[in-house]
């Protein structure tokens, strides 16, 4: 409000459960209510996981799942109905690197991002006849923020006990207005991160057999410093 021209009437909060599935049609609804519209959809919300497969409980990654996947189409599905109407409108996704490439200690994530990829490369195809609405995939790479004090470890009641440095990873506002750009111009697919991480997306793509032997070159030192406590 302080540095746009905004007026409290252009902003509405609401609190939203991404697992409580029940509860995001009303919220759609409410939107509507106060706006009249909704011309953009950022799917912005989960939780990444730090944890060996070998060691977690499946009702973490059911938990990802729910999370992460479940309720990021539930409430598109809601929303979308609405830009159907209108014959309009933009659906961002914030996906991740690891939807593109695989990660140890993040298999429930990986295979989540996985998940969200695979979904809306294929919601694209099904609006053909709605050239106005547009699927916008965004993959960051390492960003600051707190996703690492909030990851799902080997058991839901454990919370992670170092989180690590955070200072070489991409700074928030720089990612925030990466996504904008991207959003404005309609990308299916945005790649959002510093070197090496770029490299190494651009190597799983093109050079799929050099990215393996290099990913199992540096998940093994990744283990052994998790399994340090580094």
């Amino acid at each position: 409000l302080e540095i746009s021209s905004l007026s409290e009437k252009d902003i509405l909060v609401l609190r939203l459960d991404l697992t409580d599935r029940s509860s995001h049609e009303a919220a759609t609804n409410s939107v509507l209510k106060h706006f009249g519209k909704i011309d953009v959809l950022v799917n912005n919300g989960g939780r990444s996981q730090r944890s060996l497969f070998v060691d977690t409980n499946l009702d973490v990654y059911n938990a990802i799942i729910e999370l992460n996947y479940l309720g990021t189409i539930s409430l598109t599905k809601y929303v979308l109905n609405h830009m159907i109407q209108r014959k309009r409108g933009k659906i961002v996704t914030v996906s991740s690197v690891m939807g593109i490439m695989g990660a140890p200690l993040a298999t429930g994530y990986c295979a989540s991002k996985h998940a969200l990829q695979g979904f809306f490369n294929s919601l694209r195809t099904e609006l053909t006849d709605y050239p106005e609405i547009s699927i916008i995939n965004i993959c960051p790479g390492p960003v600051q923020s707190k996703i690492i004090q909030n990851v799902f470890t080997e058991n839901l009641a454990k919370s992670i006990e170092n989180s690590g440095d955070q200072s070489h990873k991409m700074p928030t506002d720089r990612c925030a207005r990466l996504t904008l750009v991207s959003t404005a111009n309609n990308l299916k697919e945005a790649w959002i991160s510093d070197h090496p991480y770029l490299a190494v997306c651009y190597l799983w793509q093109y050079a799929p057999t050099w990215a393996w032997w290099l990913m199992n070159r540096m998940g093994k030192r990744r283990i052994q410093n998790f399994k340090s406590g580094v």
